[in-house]
């Protein structure tokens, strides 16, 4: 039976999980004093830990000495997607985060609906990632950052923006050995020309997904599953 994967700041001999940890954990994994889950700090550390006391709204572990895992690919996507509408952001922060995507930068473009996003959500989305990184057993969580202007972006090393009008396929593509691999997907109607050209300029290639029309919240993630299978989940 798989150990319950549970998020702390930091791994100490003793923890005490209150919030929302704890909740799951009573509630729903229904622990009792003797269960043994594996604590992870979401920086590359774990340990093994028992259930010395579950009640009262808390749980207390005793955890064992932490060890350092490797669970991350050498390349590290980061995945600039605009803002969209609904709940769509949260469809992509979920499997992102299981396909390796080590942050979310939430972009206001000029074909953007939503022009804001709420700390209430950001938040949301945070907590998302954190529960994405515990089902899928990474060792490092996702970032997950406030919304910026995508004039606001700097240049990047190694970057790719999903085009209809690229000549390039992802096939195409020389993807570097490691580092990070800014990918820029768009919101519902695309990134107009200028954006475009805009991101270029940054270092971001234009790519063709395909001829397909994709779903807002699907390209982001063709992007990531791309990086994933050309380095390794």
């Amino acid at each position: 039976m798989r150990k319950p994967r549970v998020f702390v700041p930091r791994i100490d001999p003793e923890i005490v999980l209150a919030g929302g940890e704890a909740h799951h954990l009573l509630h729903v994994l229904r622990v009792r004093p003797g269960r043994e889950v594996v604590v992870f700090d979401g920086a590359g550390l774990e340990a093994e830990a028992r259930v010395t006391h579950a009640g009262g709204g808390a749980v207390r572990l005793a955890a064992g000495e932490p060890r350092a895992v490797r669970r991350e690919p050498p390349l590290a996507p980061v995945l600039y997607v605009a803002l969209l509408k609904g709940d769509k952001l949260a469809d992509v922060v979920r499997a992102g985060s299981e396909l390796g995507v080590v942050r979310f930068v939430p972009l206001v473009t000029e074909r953007s609906v939503p022009r804001e996003m709420g700390r209430a959500k950001l938040e949301r989305l945070r907590r998302i990632a954190v529960e994405a990184a515990k089902q899928s057993g990474r060792s490092r969580l996702p970032e997950v950052a406030p919304p910026r202007a995508l004039a606001a972006l700097e240049p990047v090393d190694f970057g790719l923006v999903a085009h209809p009008g690229a000549a390039r396929t992802l096939a195409e593509v020389a993807w570097p050995e490691a580092g990070e691999a800014a990918l820029a997907s768009g919101p519902e109607g695309g990134f107009t020309e200028a954006e475009v050209a805009h991101l270029a300029g940054l270092g971001f290639a234009p790519v063709y997904l395909g001829p397909r029309i994709l779903r807002a919240e699907t390209a982001p993630l063709v992007l990531a599953a791309a990086a994933a299978a050309v380095r390794g989940l």
